[in-house]
């Protein structure tokens, strides 16, 4: 489906949002040390409650809220670049195939110095762009519901019913994250090296299919498809009003679901019924909190003062791939054995502390480089590299 965006297709309050959500996602790494969760042994009484305040704030507020921003935004910019080839009379899906080939090269450098990264499951989940993305706004709508629903997490839900002594399995990215942990612990680079781009790997992509994160990218990619579709992030009275609605029900519907998904292990007695109830609920948590970060931000962008000071993060949000992979670059060096170690001196306190600088530098990079360069470093070398040997 073609839309005409009026005038740019430069939208600022994405790149708003996502500066928004990178800037979630290094803070909340450094507080977990890069998925390396090694800490001093002692802290001072004082810092043990600011590290228990600061810890449950962080999960609370970007703790899979930031990366479902990311991923919302991942299908709007789909929409965006195959909009444009539309409009030029141009097909976009076997581009955007190479494009997504190229980001699972990118992914596997990032995943050499960082367990936890998504862009690997996002270079693989992105595939399901292609299938659906000449697909009318209704069924594509259906097709993300279904996903968000989490199928596979029902199915078990189900089975559990049936056969009541089922017993749940046990996670097998627990397995992996542990040869990763023994790796972040040494002091050999390349032995980390090895790892991290083999079970750490493994452990990424099992922790996203048992805790239902594919199921969930591939409906955040198609609900950002559409956002993109309908023309949601653009300035009109009626968007507001969306916005507006959606904001009140993200924060009416997250506290029941948040407290049903605490509460479901004192009221439902088999583990293998309320394993996947809880992570299906959850899930459906993260996204109305997601909803209502979301549009608290179009909505404070477009109507208030706050306009000109949240605009000026949108240098490092338009270069969210390079701030993305050179967070996991620096912060695999500063907290794992190969690198400084600060986890034996930082407890979480201190880390926090550290991805705000770490933050501050990255943002600083952002703004001068964004003065002389359209792209950050990395989306300069991938949009090359998505139109090598093309010719008008």
């Amino acid at each position: 489906m073609e839309v005409k965006l009026p005038g740019s297709s430069r939208i600022d309050v994405a790149d708003v949002l996502r500066g928004f959500a990178v800037m979630g996602i290094i803070v909340l790494h450094s507080v977990e040390h890069y998925n390396f969760y090694s800490y001093p042994e002692t802290t001072a009484s004082w810092m043990q409650f600011t590290d228990k305040v600061i810890w449950e704030a962080m999960f609370f507020t970007f703790g899979g809220k930031a990366y479902a921003i990311f991923a919302l935004l991942f299908g709007f910019s789909f929409f965006i670049q195959d909009n444009r080839q539309l409009q030029q009379g141009r097909d976009f899906r076997g581009r955007f195939a190479w494009r997504l080939v190229l980001l699972f090269l990118f992914g596997n450098i990032n995943a050499a110095f960082f367990t936890g990264e998504i862009l690997v499951l996002y270079s693989i989940i992105g595939f399901v762009l292609i299938g659906v993305c000449r697909l009318s706004t209704r069924v594509v709508l259906g097709l993300a519901i279904i996903c968000m629903l989490q199928p596979l997490a029902w199915w078990e839900f189900f089975s559990a019913l049936v056969h009541p002594g089922q017993e749940i399995g046990q996670n097998l990215s627990n397995y992996y994250f542990g040869i990763a942990f023994e790796a972040q612990q040494g002091t050999s680079f390349w032995e980390m090296l090895k790892v991290n781009l083999w079970e750490g790997q493994l452990a990424s992509l099992t922790w996203a299919w048992e805790h239902g994160r594919m199921f969930q990218t591939a409906a955040l990619f198609m609900l950002g498809m559409l956002i993109g579709r309908t023309g949601l992030f653009l300035y009109t009275e009626q968007n507001l009003k969306f916005w507006f609605k959606a904001l009140l029900i993200g924060i009416v519907a997250f506290f029941p679901l948040n407290g049903l998904g605490n509460l479901l292990p004192q009221f439902v007695e088999s583990q293998a019924a309320w394993v996947p109830l809880k992570l299906i609920i959850q899930s459906l948590a993260n996204l109305v909190f997601m909803v209502f970060m979301v549009s608290g931000i179009i909505l404070l962008f477009y109507t208030t003062a706050l306009k000109k000071w949240m605009s000026k993060i949108i240098p490092y949000g338009r270069m969210s791939l390079t701030d993305y992979i050179t967070q996991s670059i620096v912060g695999s060096c500063l907290f794992y054995g190969w690198g400084i170690a600060l986890h034996r001196y930082l407890g979480i306190t201190w880390s926090f502390g550290m991805g705000i600088l770490l933050f501050g530098l990255q943002y600083c990079f952002a703004c001068w480089w964004m003065k002389t360069h359209k792209q950050g470093p990395f989306e300069g070398w991938w949009k090359k590299a998505t139109w090598i040997g093309y010719k008008n």
